[in-house]
């Protein structure tokens, strides 16, 4: 069923694609260890160069309230104030190199965004909303989860059943909440022959 906040499409595509969206309320419902599971299954099986799955999570659950503190603690302040709410905190590390040659991998970052990817429709399947995020603590992350060399922090990821939007404070969050969800046109990012020549026309 499409929600109000369903994309408006110019062609068809995907219900879960069209369907996933990032909000920050979130509701008191729990996620069971087995559909966190099934995310974590969905990211694992997403593409990376040759293979090397350069992506870790360190997860936190409301079941775990210590443990959720930890991790609530590595975000900024600004995304503490709603993430707080949220049942399940992943923060996510990459590794820097590929382990069979030892050489920078430059398309870790790419390949973690593809594993999160694949959580995120998977989430919007089950029926659950998940809201990343860059505001991140990245040294207090390698401080306090002993992330080694070799590896680092990158985005976090809020993860629940959808919320009341009315629930968040007045400002922006609200504002953002709450309104219309939106893209540039194609013809201002998919080209043709030369920089900004639009591939497609409208």
């Amino acid at each position: 069923m499409r929600s109000f906040k369903s994309a408006e499409t110019t062609t068809e595509i995907l219900p879960v694609i069209r369907d996933r969206w990032s909000p920050r309320a979130f509701s008191a419902k729990l996620v069971t260890t087995d559909l966190l599971l099934k995310l974590l299954e969905a990211a694992q099986w997403a593409a990376s160069s040759f293979n090397e799955q350069p992506w870790r999570f360190l997860i936190a659950t409301k079941q775990n309230p210590e443990e959720f503190a930890r991790a609530l603690a590595c975000l900024v302040p600004a995304n503490q104030e709603w993430a707080r709410h949220a049942p399940v905190l992943v923060l996510t590390v990459v590794k820097d190199a590929f382990t069979k040659n030892g050489k920078p991998n430059r398309c870790a970052e790419h390949d973690l965004g593809l594993a999160l990817g694949n959580l995120s429709v998977q989430a919007t399947a089950e029926g659950i909303v998940v809201h990343q995020m860059g505001g991140i603590e990245p040294e207090r992350i390698r401080e306090t989860y002993g992330v080694p060399d070799g590896y680092h922090p990158m985005t976090a990821v809020a993860i629940g059943y959808e919320g009341d939007a009315s629930s968040l404070p007045d400002g922006w969050t609200k504002e953002s909440e709450l309104a219309k969800r939106t893209r540039r046109p194609l013809r201002e990012t998919a080209f043709s022959n030369s920089w900004n020549t639009p591939f497609f026309e409208s």
